[in-house]
């Protein structure tokens, strides 16, 4: 019985954590889940009232913790590529309370994916974080860069 219910979890983890397989995408896993978040917010997702948004965010944020965690551990890697469940996370921060606009949503998507991808300033650091943590926390923070400069462009123009 134990057996089973650790192969249930280890199972939801690893369906979780690449984000219903498509972390094991061969060509930037990290960048077609973003892409497909950037589409399901345009399709709906930006229809949601603020409190369900942001619930949404902390479930993911936490349901990211423990299942990259757990599927780190399984797969003996620190953050293995196929593990895109951050990137689900951060794109929807970028996005937090953004209009339905292709423009800005398509901005989002491509400072998101510069700062996850390069880490510049102190991005790097946060991955030193253990397991699930500093693989959702240095999404957190390329996503507050990126939203802070859409939010900026959006404000003064």
């Amino acid at each position: 019985m134990i057996c089973m219910e650790n192969f249930k979890m280890r199972l939801l983890s690893k369906i979780f954590a690449t984000f219903f397989g498509i972390g094991y995408f061969p060509l930037a896993p990290g960048t077609l889940t973003s892409l497909i978040i950037v589409i399901l917010y345009k399709a709906f997702l930006f229809k949601l009232n603020w409190p369900y948004y942001l619930l949404l965010l902390i479930s993911i944020f936490f349901i990211g913790v423990y299942t990259s965690s757990k599927y780190c551990t399984e797969l003996n890697k620190e953050d293995p590529r196929s593990a895109v469940i951050d990137e689900v996370l951060g794109q929807l921060i970028v996005m937090f309370r953004l209009p339905s606009n292709w423009i800005v949503l398509l901005a989002g998507f491509f400072l998101f994916r510069f700062f996850d991808i390069l880490k510049p300033f102190f991005i790097k650091k946060t991955e030193k974080f253990p397991k699930g943590w500093g693989i959702m926390i240095d999404d957190i923070v390329a996503a507050a860069y990126a939203g802070i400069i859409v939010n900026l462009y959006l404000l003064l123009k």
